[in-house]
This record gives C-alpha cells, structure tokens and sequence, in this order.
C-alpha cells in the first residue's frame, strides 16, 4: 500500500462519489467532514489508531457499514481514506503553514465566500474520540485558537453566537481564522502528543548472575530463580 502517495483527482473523485452513494449508510461521512475528521485526528493530543477511527467514517452505529460489492473495492476504499490521512499527518509534518482545509464554497450575492461548517463538524467528531485529552488547550491561553472551530463545529453553541454562524460573511471570516489557526494548534500538541506505547521503567536494580539470589537461598542466582530466566 502506497500510502505515501497523495490522492490523484480521479482517486479523490472516486471516493467522493463512494461515500456519497446509496451503498454507504446516510450519515456515512462527506469528503470535506471526512477531512476535518482526519486533521483532528492527525494533529490531536495522542495518536489514534485506524481500527478505531475508521469505523466512524461511516456513521454513528457500529453495526452499519458500506456495502462493498467485494473486498477488492473495500481494500481500494480503505486505501485511499488511508491515504488521505497520509496527506493530512505528512503536511502538517514538512510544511504545516502549507495546509489547506477542505471548506466548501458558496456564492452569496455574486461573492464566493468560504463554508467551513462541514470540515468543522468533523474536526469535532475527531476532537469526540478523545474529549478529555483536549482540554489542555482549552484551558491555555491558546484557547481562542479553537474558539472558531467550536462556533462552526459544536452541537450546540450559545444563543448570541448564532449570528457568527449564520451571516454568510462572518462565517467566511471564521473559516479563514481557522486556517490561520490550524498550524499553531498542531504546534501546541507537539511536545504533549502522547505516545501510545508506555515505556516500563524497573524499579530494582537487575540481578547479576553471579549475585546472590534474592530469595534468600544462598545459592547464585543463575542456579536458583535465574535458571530459567531469559537471556538478555
């Protein structure tokens, strides 16, 4: 699997119509949710892995799936989705000031003005997986950085905020604050991102073979509880 290699069009096309189609449940994830879903995930504070995150792309119930005509189309499905996470975790590695959210468009009054409101409901569902460990920021002065995504991507915000939400231009000006924002975001996880292997530290001091047994015996701990021991 490639998974170094970005999306061609037609590939991103493909998956478009895929998840769009009669064969995916209905609240089956859209390219630009799926996107926001993605970077939550690749930037957050732990890592998350694929056999927990997947499942979700494709709705609420764990139980509904796509219906795959075969497990040629499901590996192929599964590839790109890979691979469009790839793209996410990789930019913002190299070239984080480079990453481009994937907003919708919509023309008001001759004027095309970006609509984050998709991207950002999934960057929430991504933020949902690990709701605790997110509020490190929330509680640091970088906390204004999220605010954005939490107008346009919360399930409920306050009744005053409303009209930053629903005036078109306003919720342009929003979408471009969370562009700008994403980077230091990242930024702030890097040294806190937890890793998900725990290191074990011993405690005691290793026996030597040739100390005495610590059991008391009297004998050389490679002849008593050491004689089975495994060797470094």
């Amino acid at each position: 699997m490639q998974l170094d290699q970005p999306l061609t069009e037609k590939e991103f096309n493909d998956l478009d119509q895929f998840l769009l189609s009669d064969r995916t449940p209905e609240d089956t994830m859209t390219m630009d949710t799926l996107h926001g879903y993605l970077t939550a995930i690749a930037i957050g504070p732990e890592p998350i892995t694929p056999a927990e995150w997947l499942p979700k792309v494709w709705g609420e119930d764990p139980q509904q799936g796509p219906k795959f005509k075969n497990a040629k189309e499901e590996q192929r499905i599964v590839e790109l989705i890979m691979r469009f996470m790839n793209e996410v975790m990789i930019t913002f590695e190299v070239a984080p000031k480079e990453f481009e959210p994937l907003f919708c468009e919509q023309e008001v009054d001759g004027q095309a003005l970006l609509d984050a409101e998709a991207w950002c409901w999934g960057f929430w569902e991504g933020m949902e997986l690990r709701e605790g460990a997110w509020d490190a920021i929330w509680q640091s002065e970088q906390a204004a950085l999220m605010r954005p995504i939490y107008l346009l991507g919360a399930d409920e915000i306050e009744e005053d905020e409303l009209p930053l939400v629903e005036d078109p231009k306003q919720a342009h000006a929003l979408a471009l604050e969370i562009e700008a924002n994403l980077p230091a975001i990242a930024k702030f996880w890097v040294p806190l991102r937890k890793s998900p292997v725990t290191t074990l530290k011993r405690e005691e001091p290793k026996v030597g073979r040739n100390d005495d047994c610590p059991c008391g015996s009297g004998k050389k701990f490679k002849k008593c509880c050491g004689a089975n021991a495994p060797q470094a």
